[in-house]
């Protein structure tokens, strides 16, 4: 498919942003907590072309730090979208700098861990302007941290809702990849995020 040349900084202001999930918890608060999601633009210099982006979440009720820091890189492959989540060497390190990114900037691909089972595709619906990103059918996310191998069945949709705002649904879930059966994450469909507040792609902090 032949994407528009908008498409991908499209996709990448959708995504640019905090997002929280506040009326989806209060809806259904036994099967979801009450998240709040952080993408921040990183500089443009970290990777050879498209859009990267640190990530991490906190659990609001909890009032825990935050966790799950990683790394989204967008770019074109293949005449297509595609995403590719990256880890960090020492992920404890950047905790907190999405809602303080000051010392992003200092962050070289050298801190970064390459995970070659992260990939997504993404579709583009362009008469809605929703994008969908999932991995190869059957494929997890795999990575090691401290010694601990975990798999991740990745994906995410976002796109306008009907308010005229931005709505990301996280798919993320964690899997036992020897019985198939989830070991965190959302069992009742993905986490709804609205975004709360819109972040620069161009000239990021």
């Amino acid at each position: 498919m032949v994407f528009p040349a908008d498409a991908l900084p499209q996709l990448a202001h959708y995504l640019a942003g905090e997002f929280d999930n506040r009326q989806q918890s209060l809806t259904d608060p036994i099967w979801y907590l009450h998240l709040r999601l952080w993408l921040r633009p990183l500089p443009r210099s970290l990777f050879d072309q498209g859009y990267s982006f640190f990530m991490e979440q906190i659990s609001v009720a909890a009032a825990t730090p935050p966790y799950r820091q990683r790394v989204l890189h967008l770019g074109l492959k293949d005449g297509g979208l595609w995403g590719q989540y990256y880890g960090l060497q020492d992920p404890l390190a950047w905790r907190g700098e999405a809602s303080q990114p000051q010392r992003l900037a200092a962050l070289t691909p050298q801190d970064l861990v390459p995970l070659p089972t992260c990939a997504l595709a993404i579709q583009a619906d362009l008469d809605t302007g929703w994008y969908r990103a999932h991995p190869s059918a059957n494929t997890l996310c795999s990575f090691t941290y401290q010694g601990q191998t975990s798999y991740v069945r990745l994906g995410f949709e976002v796109g306008p809702n009907d308010s005229g705002g931005v709505l990301l649904r996280l798919c993320d879930r964690g899997v036992n990849p020897d019985t198939g059966q989830l070991t965190w994450g959302p069992a009742m469909g993905p986490f709804a995020l609205l975004k709360q507040a819109s972040y620069s792609v161009d000239q990021p902090t």
